[in-house]
């Protein structure tokens, strides 16, 4: 860990602790793709409970995994983006 941080120093990069705000505000934002993700297993098992064609399941399946990627990559930008707000 010592070997990584002296790296990013040299590479210029600094480590700024979060706000309290900041922290508040991510963990908002987890919460919440959270909670979109849960909705999203939900709509997909409630969608997938009377289907038996493996086909359509697999199409079925394919778009959720879809869906569950760009949520986690939303919540990421998210965090990011509270991550990069200058402190007030």
């Amino acid at each position: 860990m010592e070997r990584l941080r002296k790296k990013d120093a040299e590479e210029g990069r600094v480590e700024t602790p979060l706000t309290d705000a900041q922290r508040a505000a991510i963990a908002d934002a987890r919460s919440l793709y959270a909670s979109k993700i849960a909705e999203a297993e939900i709509l997909h098992k409630s969608t997938t409970a009377g289907i038996f064609d493996p086909a359509q399941l697999e199409e079925l399946a394919e778009n959720h995994r879809r869906d569950i990627a760009r949520i986690n990559d939303d919540e990421e930008r998210a965090i990011a983006k509270i991550r990069l707000k200058t402190k007030d």
